[in-house]
């Protein structure tokens, strides 16, 4: 028995050894590789992921095939703690990752379960735009209007940025929203809207852009954006315009630092350097792709690429936050 147990222990480590010393080339040919939205179908996060997916394959040495999958809770947060914890790591599961994630688990909201300085970033294809917007019929017409009248917008999960901008702006500036929760999507808040139920919503300017061309038509109102400068072509102002103390912009600061993280997408924590660096290499070669480049173009994507090295940095500044700072934040996206 003890023989037997020596030689499976052999193998095993036989085996092991042979896998680490493969390269990305030879590990990923005739493998498959799961490419996880942790939104739902239809948000941006679906949108980027399954562009991504379609064409990522040829640039990943081996040329594994690519499914995309959606892992929908809490606001993203099951998927990153899937990452965390139950996700493969050899290197065949990437996923998209709520960009505010990070930044809940700066303010260590008891739903996290990752560190975000453990998982390796492959890169995002996009800096993103948050904006808060209503329809014209909204009480509110423009952004001062939020401070003295109250505005109803959708949320969907206390993990989500679509519920935490408009829980701190309560809190920290004295704005007047109210927040519904319950809608899985923005889109689903979009069709609320329709229905009269909510006014409208704190969201990525690109998921704006789902609406049925109430933009281009006048109908949603852009009241501000969470950046410190205004979006140009835009008229509204930054919600920075209305911060009163220094205090306030660095709270501000803080909490919006997420939008430069755009879409990220990481692999779990463990996956051997060099396939990490083959994803990450993988990942800026197919955003140059032209084929990728111009169904981009048709569905009104605009890329502008953060590299797995830059997106890791961002997150290393955003985790060395001052404590004290962190924990206002912490409680006012709590709405406490």
């Amino acid at each position: 028995m003890n023989i037997l147990k020596g030689a499976l222990a052999l193998a095993i480590g036989l085996a092991s050894g042979a896998a680490a010393a493969q390269t990305p080339e030879q590990f990923y040919r005739g493998k498959q590789l799961k490419f996880i939205a942790s939104y739902a179908a239809g948000t941006d996060y679906d949108q980027w992921s399954r562009l991504i997916g379609r064409h990522l394959s040829k640039h990943v040495p081996g040329n594994p095939s690519i499914v995309v999958q959606n892992m929908v809770g809490a606001g993203g947060m099951q998927g990153a703690n899937h990452l965390a914890t139950a996700a493969e790591k050899d290197g065949t599961t990437i996923m998209m990752i709520g960009r505010n994630l990070p930044y809940q688990a700066l303010t260590k909201d008891p739903g996290v379960r990752f560190d975000p300085l453990s998982f390796n970033w492959i890169g995002s294809p996009e800096v993103a735009t948050r904006v808060c917007s209503v329809l014209d019929t909204a009480p509110a017409k423009k952004a001062e209007d939020v401070f003295a009248i109250e505005t109803i917008v959708g949320g969907n999960g206390a993990g989500s940025a679509v519920t935490q901008t408009p829980t701190l702006l309560n809190a920290l500036l004295g704005a007047k929203f109210k927040i519904v929760e319950g809608y899985p999507a923005p889109s689903d808040i979009i069709l609320a809207m329709e229905r009269g139920e909510v006014h409208g919503f704190c969201g990525s300017y690109l998921s704006m852009h789902q609406t049925p061309g109430w933009l281009q038509n006048g109908r949603l109102r852009i009241l501000f954006n969470l950046e410190q400068s205004p979006i140009p072509g835009v008229n509204a102002p930054s919600i920075f315009q209305f911060v009163k103390t220094e205090e306030q912009k660095k709270i501000l600061s803080i909490y919006s630092s997420s939008v430069e993280l755009g879409r990220p997408i990481a692999a779990p924590p463990g996956v051997p350097a060099d396939r990490v660096a083959a994803l990450r290499t993988a990942f800026e070669n197919a955003m140059k792709d032209p084929e990728l480049v111009a169904e981009a173009t048709k569905q009104k994507l605009d890329i502008q690429v953060v590299t797995g090295t830059e997106v890791e940095t961002l997150i290393r500044n955003l985790m060395a936050s001052p404590p004290d700072l962190i924990e206002k934040v912490n409680q006012m996206t709590r709405g406490k």
